[in-house]
């Protein structure tokens, strides 16, 4: 094997994954499940709710996998994955109406942080963790899922445009509203965010 074979399969082991699934192996394609997982049920879960992350994660890896011939490898896997995800996503919360849960990674330095606390400050955290996640279901689909993507999930601009297919202006524009929506519903609960009144 050539040395740029090795690096270019070190650098994008999805494309072997990939490469691997579309010639007829089922444990590659598992990988890609394994690797993009969380991500996926992460952004389900903060858009149309916990109860049915599931069935959207499930969706979108059985979308993912008929689809899969198509992919053409202009993005990353990952950017096309998490666009067949939004997509989803977006049209379940159309459907239904949302009601989007904080979702904890297991190994998340906050969560350790957050169980070494004093139990008081841990319960009104979480209290105000709920809270925002519930003011966060009152969000467009669209502006949502822009805003978990970008403020929740970090994701770049560009990376965004890619999953949402969407020119980086406009998701621009979405995070925007997105944030002064949830910073008027905030402010409409000042008690809960201690925020102060625009005057």
């Amino acid at each position: 094997m050539s040395p740029d074979v090795i690096t270019t399969e070190i650098a994008d082991p999805d494309g072997r994954l990939v490469q691997g699934t579309l010639a007829g192996d089922m444990a590659a394609f598992e990988q890609l499940v394994d690797r993009h997982r969380p991500v996926v049920y992460r952004v389900a879960a903060r858009v149309v709710g916990r109860e049915e992350a599931e069935d959207v994660t499930q969706e979108t890896f059985l979308r993912a996998y008929h689809r899969l011939p198509r992919f053409r490898g202009e993005s990353s896997f990952r950017s096309w994955l998490l666009r067949i995800a939004h997509n989803t996503a977006v049209n379940a919360a159309r459907r239904r109406l949302p009601e989007p849960v904080e979702v904890d990674d297991e190994g998340d330095e906050a969560m350790v942080a957050h169980a070494a606390r004093e139990p008081v400050s841990a319960l009104e955290e979480s209290e105000r963790r709920q809270r925002l996640e519930l003011k966060l279901g009152e969000l467009r689909p669209e502006h949502r899922a822009v805003l978990v993507l970008r403020d929740l999930e970090g994701m770049a601009y560009e990376e965004i445009a890619t999953v949402t297919e969407s020119p980086v202006g406009s998701v621009k524009g979405r995070l925007h509203r997105a944030r002064r929506e949830m910073i008027d519903i905030m402010r409409a609960n000042t008690y809960d965010w201690e925020l102060p009144d625009e005057r």
